[in-house]
């Protein structure tokens, strides 16, 4: 129900577009040209609204991958570089979030374990939003900050890494068959900021994936069986990503060509002196506009990336 009320959406979409062509056309058609000079400026303005819808509805289109249109679960780990990283990890969670709410999307944290003296050490978001995975798919992997580190007396340049990892949400219906046996279940109080204990009851829950050490904890909703709940579609979802992983690791063998391990390998940096840059290096994309993007302007990144997938295909 939810891919045919997609399928409506994309649908009904298109057909608004080509009923503004249409009224734009017959509007030009029937002016005379006098009157098409006295509101040049309107009819530009219209025109530009239809060619960024256009854009917009052709990226979406390229949107087209199995879970595409599932939400995202987006989880965040400090790398290298101290209390700077975790700062720069906190940063990322914030640039996510802003992200989200400049597309009308949900964003909830689900859970965080904040650094002892600034930022967080890891923190995991949930983005409930049409395609949100396929729109961040392409965000895994190492995010790197250059910049003068707040937290040295000298001011130093610092270089900090964090790691971004994007699955997505699945739906029910999507069979992943886990051993109850392989799992350990752990109970405790959810804190907040600061690490202090913001319930009295234990109704955060932790799942541990002994086969694989993969660690999944929630404390956002109210109940534990809530949690226990989000905590298991996660980690079905992680579960899900590492065989998909194995599977392309095998293709590319046959192919013959080189993987490397995702960390250490940066997908994008952000230098913010002595220069103010981003730089994807995976489509060379460059943006100037550093806080821009920090604030969530990441569309121009997320475009030029998925295009580079088409190109693959």
């Amino acid at each position: 129900m939810r891919k045919l009320s997609l399928a409506k959406k994309r649908f009904s979409a298109w057909e608004n577009l080509k009923t503004s062509i249409n009224d734009l056309s017959e509007v030009l058609k029937d002016s005379k040209d006098e009157e098409i000079e006295d509101f040049r400026e309107d009819f530009l303005e219209e025109i530009n609204k239809i060619e960024n819808k256009l854009e917009d509805l052709e990226f979406s289109e390229q949107l087209s991958g199995e879970h595409d249109s599932s939400f995202a679960i987006i989880s965040l780990s400090q790398g290298a570089g101290g209390v700077d990283a975790q700062d720069w990890t906190s940063m990322l969670m914030r640039m996510y979030l802003r992200w989200a709410s400049r597309k009308g999307f949900e964003a909830e944290v689900l859970s965080r374990m904040t650094g002892e003296e600034a930022g967080i050490k890891s923190a995991l978001i949930r983005i409930k939003g049409d395609y949100s995975y396929g729109y961040l798919k392409g965000e895994k992997g190492t995010h790197r900050l250059v910049r003068l580190s707040p937290f040295n007396a000298n001011s130093l340049r610092h270089t900090s890494f964090a790691l971004v990892e994007v699955m997505p949400e699945l739906e029910s219906s999507v069979e992943v068959n886990i051993n109850l046996d392989d799992l350990r279940i752990d109970t405790f109080k959810a804190s907040g900021h600061g690490g202090q204990s913001v319930q009295k009851n234990s109704s955060a829950v932790r799942i541990t994936h002994l086969p694989t050490n993969i660690v999944v904890s929630v404390q956002n909703e109210r109940s534990q069986s809530q949690n226990k709940k989000l905590a298991m579609s996660i980690l079905k979802s992680r579960v899900m990503e590492i065989e998909l992983e194995k599977k392309e690791s095998e293709k590319n063998k046959i192919k013959g060509e080189h993987v490397s391990a995702e960390w250490g390998s940066q997908v994008r940096n952000y230098v913010l002196h002595p220069y103010q840059l981003v730089k994807d290096n995976r489509t060379s994309l460059e943006i100037k506009d550093v806080k821009n993007v920090l604030d969530g302007d990441l569309d121009d990144l997320l475009r030029a990336y998925l295009k580079t997938l088409m190109g693959k295909n």
